[in-house]
């Protein structure tokens, strides 16, 4: 045991748990698998929290040559989904003695375009948005290991790419709404370029394409209520042939489809289904509650971190994109006669 008054040492640790300093090193820097058993590293784990241990990081990072430190960079969106991206990132990077940075990429009123004076300097990495990836020239993100979310695996510029089904979402979508009996679509897509959104038209084009029978008309919104109001409005108001049913890219624009409905006296769902996507809170405070594609920004977060570590120890990330899920509520149903 540690004298009074005194900070406790990685030897204590091995001593209280009857084993060797390296056994220490490797389960607190978390590379202990394969190397010692569970069992071992979770006595190792118990005698670091017994004793209060806390490995000194200034003398670690001065022996790798490391700040321990990550950059995410996510668009300057109004939306929660980034701070659950940014909760995942932060949780496994502290398993592993790492620190998060937000950097929200300007897009008019984001901070100054460049955070550090000297990114390569300042960072171990970078974990981006291709929403974002605009800010990556202007902090030299581009020349550090980088690990890209929501981005083209076939033309993405990082060491690795981290996905969720975006693909299979709409997919439910379409497949929800057809076995209701809806033909007449109206997509209210959010005027953002990005590889995230294209798969969204792509695949509920391709998925209506095969279908007899069945149109599919585009609006494009900003991405505000405000805005996505004003387009689903104009487009509803301006259709012959109204749509019956609204795939929305976002529950925000969902939101706003709402509020054109109603100005233009349709109910929802009687009159007009519409559909989400990110299952933000708002989903569920707006009624009828929205139906919508729950994404799990934690695990996004997470998957993306993990996706970093890997890269910067030498190792293949985790492949396959992170599942979705429909979550059936009351702003769907079937089309009046």
């Amino acid at each position: 045991m540690p004298r009074a008054g005194t900070r406790p040492t990685s030897r204590d640790v091995a001593r209280a748990a009857g084993v060797s300093q390296a056994a220490v090193s490797l389960v607190l820097g978390d590379k202990w698998r394969g190397r010692v058993s569970e069992a071992t590293a979770e006595r190792v784990r118990e005698a670091a929290r017994t004793l209060g241990y806390r490995p000194n990081l200034a003398a670690r990072n001065l022996r790798l040559g490391r700040t321990r430190t990550v950059l995410l960079v996510v668009p300057a969106l109004p939306t929660e989904f980034f701070a659950g991206v940014y909760t995942g990132a932060a949780r496994v990077a502290s398993r592993h003695g790492f620190g998060v940075v937000l950097y929200p990429s300007p897009e008019g009123i984001g901070p100054a375009r460049d955070p550090f004076a000297s990114a390569q300097a300042a960072l171990d990495g970078v974990i981006a948005s291709s929403m974002a990836a605009e800010a990556l020239t202007a902090i030299r993100g581009e020349a550090l290991p980088l690990v890209m979310l929501d981005s083209d695996p076939a033309g993405s510029v990082g060491a690795a790419t981290v996905n969720l089904d975006i693909a299979d979402g709409v997919r439910q979508v379409t497949e929800h709404l057809l076995a209701l009996g809806h033909r007449r679509f109206l997509h209210l897509a959010a005027d953002v370029a990005s590889w995230t959104f294209e798969v969204r038209a792509r695949e509920l084009a391709a998925r209506l394409g095969d279908v007899p029978g069945a149109s599919l008309r585009t609006a494009r919104a900003p991405f505000s209520i405000k805005g996505a109001q004003a387009a689903a409005e104009t487009a509803l108001s301006a259709a012959a042939d109204r749509p019956t049913a609204v795939v929305c890219d976002d529950d925000h624009l969902a939101a706003g489809t709402y509020k054109a409905a109603r100005r233009l006296g349709l109910r929802v769902p009687e009159d007009l289904s519409v559909t989400g996507l990110d299952d933000l809170a708002l989903a569920s405070a707006i009624d009828p509650e929205l139906t919508t594609v729950r994404l799990d920004a934690e695990l996004f977060g997470e998957r993306g971190m993990e996706a970093l570590l890997a890269v910067l120890e030498g190792r293949a990330p985790a492949s396959g994109d992170i599942p979705v899920e429909l979550v059936l509520r009351a702003s769907t149903a079937p089309p009046h006669p």
